[in-house]
């Protein structure tokens, strides 16, 4: 079982032909309107990749929050965690340009709202995975880490977006991953200088006794665990928006993980599942399935 405690959003997205620079404004054609957050795309990302998935945060009391709701109620992630509040449901407001790359600024609303209280009356045990991102409050977060640390299960942290932890979230972790970016940050925030993502991930797997991976984007991979380094590099696909293609990475490498799978294997799903994620429009729309996820692994790790 994966308990994802998080964010969720209605993502507004526009296609742009240049992301702007500070003060600038550049026009797009239209927008489009998608179910989204942090929290929500990563659960959404492990139930289509075969977990059961239960999610625990907040939406407002607005026609937004059932966007935010619906993909995930179709596929069957147990909502019953996720609180209704009194502030307007988390928002996105995403550019992505002719070259796929994209900008977001996010409005927390509900999610600063969200609490990890409803853990509390789960029956978690050691065959349970939270996984965590930084949308939502940290103390909530190290609230929803100790009590499952504390009955056994495994803490998954996302690093993103990218900034400081508490040392507190880091010492109740199992697993930690972050991008290029995030690796960047965190080396900054724990005085190591300016590693390499690959370095950044050997160290905090030594001295941290914290299994870390690092996404590279077209360039694949890296992951320490038990002193052993993974690096794995992505399979080719046809590019057309990023946005969501670390979420997918994540949800599905938990959901590999929580169906028995190694490290290695859990790796090569997520970085399936991340890659097909960049061959559709939008973060939830873009999720990609069990089927299409197996596939691709078994085809691109021959």
């Amino acid at each position: 079982m994966i308990t994802v405690f998080g964010s969720l959003n209605v993502d507004l997205v526009t296609a742009v032909e240049r992301l702007p620079g500070a003060g600038e404004t550049v026009i797009g054609p239209a927008y489009a309107l998608h179910p989204g957050g942090k929290g929500a795309n990563q659960a959404l990302a492990a139930r289509r990749a075969g977990a059961e998935v239960a999610l625990i945060g907040a939406v407002g009391r607005d026609a937004f929050a059932e966007i935010a709701l619906s993909l995930l109620a179709a596929d069957g992630v147990d909502l019953a965690g996720v609180a209704r509040v009194d502030a307007p449901t988390g928002a996105a407001f995403i550019a992505v340009d002719a070259a796929g790359a994209n900008q977001i600024v996010v409005a927390a609303g509900a999610n600063a709202l969200a609490s990890a209280q409803a853990l509390s009356a789960m029956a978690l045990g050691k065959r349970d995975v939270l996984l965590l991102q930084r949308e939502v409050p940290e103390a909530e977060c190290i609230a929803a880490a100790r009590l499952v640390r504390k009955a056994g299960g495994r803490v998954i942290l996302n690093l993103a977006p990218a900034g400081v932890p508490a040392a507190e979230l880091l010492d109740n972790l199992d697993i930690l991953i972050v991008n290029e970016h995030e690796a960047a940050v965190l080396a900054g925030a724990l005085g190591w200088g300016e590693l390499v993502p690959d370095a950044l991930a050997q160290r905090v797997d030594a001295e941290r006794g914290v299994a870390c991976i690092v996404t590279l984007g077209a360039d694949g991979v890296v992951g320490w665990h038990g002193g052993v380094r993974r690096r794995l590099e992505a399979p080719e696909v046809e590019v057309v928006d990023t946005v969501a293609a670390g979420d997918s990475f994540v949800g599905a490498f938990a959901a590999a993980l929580d169906a028995g799978y190694g490290f290695s294997s859990a790796l090569q799903r997520g970085l399936a599942a991340g890659s097909l994620a960049c061959t559709v429009v939008g973060a939830q729309p873009s999720v990609p399935r069990r089927a299409e996820i197996e596939a691709l692994a078994g085809h691109a790790f021959l």
